[in-house]
């Protein structure tokens, strides 16, 4: 059964967010919602959020799964607000105790941080199979931009997360801790050995100023156009390239706070004895 799928753009973080479900009136899987910020006031909204919860509404489903494809560095995850608001199982993939490990060192988070995973209701497996409604659909591990990365796919369609961008734009960077361009590129094999007619749905965009925001393509369209992993670059070739190309990059604006919520499943850090939560700032470090 082909999915339905409605795209959801948030522009300040360049994050494309997805409901896809069965039929109105059936089942559906949110993936990788977003929660607005302001860093300037450190204030957090739920306007993205509401969006996604609005179309839920109107199509009348029900949610199953609220699907992360990593522990994203780009944006804040509005996951737990939405699992408060309408049920669902939180799922991501079953490294994330690694990315958890990662950055428990380096927000010093202490002893009342585990990095077992248990702050998500499930962590898939390679290949792990699971319904959403009268859709099955599949956990792909593509380790590379971090240790946790996980693709899903439904029927045609899969939601590659970071892995690969637009064919403009190329692919992910994969110099976060944890993250190994060597196996960015082997993932991004593991997405391209499907049909040619594989629908692939981006987590970003970010355009350049001749085209507008765009986040679906094909794997022909990728193997033929992407400026980074098109037919006939080789492991090393990629490597090269993704190292020398990540050395020029600045920091995700959102880095620092986007962590701190994502490897909670979207939980704020706890509040304090002024029942005020705050997030960490490493001096230095990163």
């Amino acid at each position: 059964m082909k999915p339905n799928i409605n795209a959801f753009f948030d522009s300040a973080t360049w994050t494309v967010s997805y409901v896809v479900f069965d039929e109105p009136g059936g089942c559906c899987a949110i993936i990788d919602p977003v929660l607005d910020y302001d860093p300037k006031a450190s204030r957090t909204s739920t306007r993205s959020a509401d969006k996604l919860i609005a179309f839920i509404d109107e199509q009348r489903l029900s949610v199953e799964w609220i699907l992360e494809t990593h522990a994203h560095a780009d944006h804040l995850s509005s996951a737990d607000y939405l699992r408060d608001r309408l049920g669902g199982t939180i799922g991501i993939g079953s490294n994330i105790p690694v990315v958890q490990e990662t950055f428990k060192k380096i927000f010093n988070l202490g002893d009342a941080f585990i990095p077992d995973g248990h702050h998500f209701d499930h962590l898939f497996t390679e290949d792990e199979l699971f319904q959403v409604g009268k859709l099955t659909a599949k956990a792909i591990s593509v380790s590379g931009h971090t240790p946790a990365d996980t693709a899903y796919q439904f029927d045609d369609a899969i939601f590659v997360g970071d892995t690969l961008f637009m064919p403009d734009i190329g692919t992910a960077r994969a110099d976060f801790p944890g993250g190994d361009a060597r196996q960015l590129f082997k993932s991004i094999q593991k997405l391209l050995v499907f049909p040619p007619e594989t629908r692939l749905f981006m987590c970003h965009d970010y355009p350049p100023v001749n085209r507008a925001a765009a986040w679906q393509s094909t794997v022909a369209q990728q193997r033929l156009h992407n400026i980074h992993v098109h037919d006939g670059i080789n492991e090393n070739e990629f490597v090269t390239m993704r190292n020398k190309r990540d050395a020029t990059l600045e920091m995700p604006n959102l880095l620092l706070p986007s962590i701190q919520v994502n490897i909670r499943a979207g939980k704020l850090p706890p509040v304090e004895t002024n029942g005020v939560a705050y997030f960490k700032i490493p001096v230095n470090l990163i």
